[in-house]
């Protein structure tokens, strides 16, 4: 479907000449009807817990010999056979925390973008990629059902090459279940057929509580958290650095090296905390990590289960020992390392969750919390639509002290996008440990 010239819309970056035309705009529909015992799909406690937010992905592609037309049609009809399998994506947001499986459909968005995608990669800014996305990241309509689960912009550059920008409602997903969609996606666009759904019902281990005092906390913190006045900044940990960085935390010990995002997360927790020791030294700290659980319970379920299966462990350390590398790193392995499926059952049987996570908004204005978020080992990488891997991926997500790690595409480093306030990211950037072991571009 063609929009009319009055629908046609461009961007235009103060800092980059860069201009995206809508060229289409349509919905894409699963190509068969969702069954009617699967038409109603329940929250469970995790996925009423997520941020009201959209997951975004954005995937470069090298330019090929093949047909732009060729590989839209590809790329249309293959979602639309994707989507039968996962039909909450095709659905939208009820008020009665669940989602209402009609087949309503995922925006699909073309777009021609005037400059040459290397101009884009040579310098990611998140400004910058937020342009290349179908729909605002922190988006939350008013009206639950008009909320798209699904939103997708295909991005044709001027050299050729291309980049596929997915927006999906974390209500219904973690990063690791938009990494299985993107996968089976891709799978299907090169003439794979999918058997079995990979949504389920996750409410027999997380069940769904009564959040009326969680949503009063939230709402009278929420601006500390999602804040307009913040910076994001990209730091890269290349592979050869970030070896070196784990050799001198384990201190050359055969018992314990701590793997790559335990390293450069004490990395950037200890410079974080020691900004904070220069005017506070009796403030509670701590750092939220968030745990994949599909791996470290006895999952009923597939491992690629769709839903969000992740939540937080929260951390402490005495401000004193936070000079320590080594304690840094030892605390947030064994905070990790006790998640286990009697942890997690003991955790949400008795409601415990709940109260953490409504402690951990609470305090965030009265103590110090910083979080990590892990996407490293997720296949992102591996999504092949029959014209090659991606040769860059990235995200936009953009939370108050929030730390989100990717992989670099050779696999062995991390890019850290650390969202803070200003005043807080010039002292990160600052910081002599930072400056040993990664490069960035200052934020101005």
């Amino acid at each position: 479907m063609q929009c009319p010239p009055e629908a046609i819309d461009w961007f235009h970056l103060s800092k980059l000449e860069m201009e995206i035309q809508i060229i289409s705009r349509e919905t894409i529909k699963p190509s068969s009807p969702t069954p009617h015992h699967l038409r109603t799909h329940k929250l469970s406690l995790l996925d009423q817990l997520v941020p009201p937010v959209n997951i975004p992905v954005l995937l470069f592609y090298s330019a090929t010999a093949e047909n732009p037309r060729k590989r839209s049609l590809q790329l249309k009809e293959s979602l639309s056979k994707t989507l039968v399998h996962f039909y909450t994506f095709a659905g939208r947001l009820s008020e009665s925390f669940s989602i209402d499986c009609n087949d309503n459909g995922a925006t699909y968005i073309e777009a021609q973008v005037a400059i040459d995608m290397s101009v884009v990669l040579k310098e990611p800014e998140i400004d910058l990629l937020l342009q290349l996305l179908p729909c605002d990241p922190h988006e939350n309509l008013a009206e639950p059902s008009a909320q798209v689960v699904l939103s997708i912009q295909v991005n044709y550059f001027a050299c050729g090459g291309m980049a596929i920008c997915v927006c999906v409602h974390h209500a219904v997903a973690d990063a690791s279940a938009v990494a299985t969609f993107l996968q089976s996606w891709a799978a299907v666009a090169c003439g794979a057929n999918l058997t079995d759904t990979e949504t389920f019902d996750c409410t027999s281990l997380f069940p769904r509580q009564d959040l009326s005092g969680f949503w009063e906390v939230l709402e009278e913190n929420k601006d500390l958290i999602i804040r307009e006045d913040v910076v994001t900044t990209r730091f890269l940990f290349d592979r050869s650095k970030i070896d070196v960085l784990r050799d001198e935390i384990g201190n050359g010990s055969s018992l314990y090296r701590p793997t790559r995002v335990e390293a450069v997360s004490a990395l950037i927790w200890n410079a974080m905390v020691a900004s904070i020791a220069e005017y506070d030294k009796t403030i509670p700290i701590y750092v939220a990590t968030s745990v994949n659980l599909r791996k470290r319970m006895n999952f009923p379920f597939p491992q690629k289960c769709v839903a969000n299966v992740s939540q937080f462990i929260m951390t402490e350390l005495p401000i004193e020992k936070t000079k320590n590398l080594s304690n840094l790193a030892g605390n947030l392995h064994d905070s990790i390392t006790k998640v286990d499926d009697e942890y997690v059952r003991k955790l949400h049987a008795g409601g415990a969750y709940l109260n953490i996570m409504k402690g951990a908004i609470k305090g965030f204005g009265k103590n110090w919390i910083f979080s990590f978020s892990s996407w490293c080992r997720f296949p992102f990488y591996e999504t092949d639509f029959g014209w090659g891997k991606p040769i860059w991926f990235g995200t936009t997500l953009r939370l108050n002290r929030v730390a989100f790690f990717l992989d670099t595409n050779d696999g062995g480093g991390i890019e850290a996008w650390i969202t803070l306030t200003q005043e807080e990211m010039v002292k990160l950037e600052q910081d002599t440990g930072i400056l040993d072991y990664a490069t960035f571009k200052p934020s101005t």
